[in-house]
Order: C-alpha cells, then sequence, then structure tokens
C-alpha cells in the first residue's frame, strides 16, 4: 500500500509540477507577445523618427541655401552703397573743384 500512496503521492507531485510549467509557458508566450507588440510599435516610430529627421534635414539645407542667398544679397548690396557712396564723394569734389574755378572767374 505504502508503495502506491508514493506512487499517488509523486503523481500528484508531478501533474502539479506540469500545471506549473503551463502557467509558467502561457506568461511566457503572453510576454512574448507582448514584447512583439512593443517591438513593432518601437518599430514603427523608429521609422517616423527618421523620416521627421530626412525632413527636418532637407528643410535645413533649404534654409542654409536661402541664407547663402541672402548673405551673398547682403554683400552686393553693401558693394553698391560703397560704390554710390564713393561717386557722390567724387560728385562733391567735381563740385567742390568747379565752384573754386568759378569763384576765381567771379573776381
Amino acid at each position: 500500500m505504502k508503495t502506491i500512496d508514493e506512487k499517488e503521492k509523486k503523481l500528484n507531485d508531478i501533474l502539479n509540477k506540469l500545471k506549473n510549467l503551463e502557467v509558467i509557458k502561457t506568461n511566457k508566450i503572453s510576454e512574448l507577445e507582448n514584447l512583439e507588440v512593443q517591438k513593432n510599435q518601437l518599430e514603427i516610430e523608429n521609422l517616423e523618427m527618421q523620416n521627421k529627421y530626412k525632413s527636418l534635414k532637407q528643410e535645413n539645407e533649404n534654409l542654409r541655401e536661402k541664407f547663402e542667398e541672402f548673405k551673398k544679397k547682403e554683400i552686393e548690396e553693401q558693394r553698391k552703397e560703397i560704390e554710390f557712396s564713393e561717386k557722390i564723394d567724387e560728385l562733391n569734389q567735381e563740385t567742390d573743384s568747379l565752384m573754386s574755378e568759378l569763384e576765381k572767374w567771379q573776381m
């Protein structure tokens, strides 16, 4: 009898372990599925971020080009202002010279 009781007890212990394994396995499967969903979500977010990065990079390049154009225009405007100032100075000198000559002739 004792051996039957022992066998029954061992059998029950093994059955309990198997049941626990099933629960653990189910939990692990659930965790794996959850991890898979999270992984997929992260991949989607990664793609979105890469697209945003490309877009921002392109926008940055466009702004850089516009800035360079603006800088060139600004330099050209400054050059024109300097030339204009020089022309005005030349005209002022000529006017002074002519005024001087005129004064000489009037005397």
